[in-house]
């Protein structure tokens, strides 16, 4: 039975992705912040381990990392999909609070490696497996994405170096496009994102990344058969 780890799985892509596993028989340790909503997300889904924490916490790390090591240990698969958008409406970067954008890359970016450096080990023994979720804003120039685009093309960039340091990992930088998600509601607040693809389209295209195991790179579920819009 495939284990795998998944960051912010109590809602949005998170959620969708770890039905899609548990459907086709994955062992999970599923994380989100809130432990009464990750309860309710986790129940009625088979062979999940659900740990309520914020993965900037390194105690919570630790946890998720020791939960991987039970039954054998083996881990295939790590998806660091728990991030932190900043403030709502973003702001623009010549009055960015600092603060602020600290706590974006504490989440975005240093608690990723974080768990990546804890579970570097089984996953490679594996041939496993990473999927840092990321965003078009890492690519493109939107006013008010600063904070949030740079982090992401932060973690974009650590990808690309961890597949070639880790030849035997498949590590991918996996760009869903545009959800239907409380994340991208607050991204665009007053706005009706009613007409944008539901999180499962992405989770799908997900599942085709993984199941394909094409090289480690960059990949947009766009160009994976799921039709999908950009941010």
């Amino acid at each position: 039975m495939p284990t795998a780890v998944i960051t912010g799985a109590s809602a949005g892509l998170g959620l969708a992705t770890a039905q899609l596993l548990t459907r086709l028989g994955w062992s999970l340790i599923a994380d989100g912040r809130r432990g009464d909503v990750l309860a309710a997300a986790a129940s009625g889904l088979p062979g999940v381990t659900a740990l309520a924490g914020d993965v900037t916490d390194p105690g919570h790390r630790a946890r998720l990392a020791a939960a991987a090591a039970q039954d054998g240990g083996r881990l295939d698969l790590l998806v660091n999909n728990a991030s932190r958008l900043g403030p709502s409406p973003q702001p623009a970067l010549r009055s960015y609070p600092l603060d602020e954008i600290r706590r974006v890359y504490e989440t975005n970016v240093f608690a990723p490696l974080a768990l990546i450096q804890l579970l570097a080990g089984p996953l490679t023994a594996a041939g496993g497996t990473i999927v840092n979720i990321s965003s078009d804003a890492a690519c493109d120039a939107y006013p008010g994405w600063g904070g949030y685009g740079s982090a992401k093309a932060a973690l974009d960039q650590l990808t690309a170096v961890l597949a070639a340091e880790i030849p035997a990992l498949r590590c991918y930088a996996f760009d869903p496009g545009d959800m239907r998600t409380d994340l991208h509601q607050q991204a665009f607040p007053g706005e009706d994102i009613s007409g944008r693809p539901g999180p499962e389209v992405a989770a799908a295209a997900l599942l085709r990344l993984i199941t394909a195991k094409p090289p480690s790179g960059r990949y947009r579920a766009a160009d994976l058969g799921t039709p999908a819009v950009t941010r």
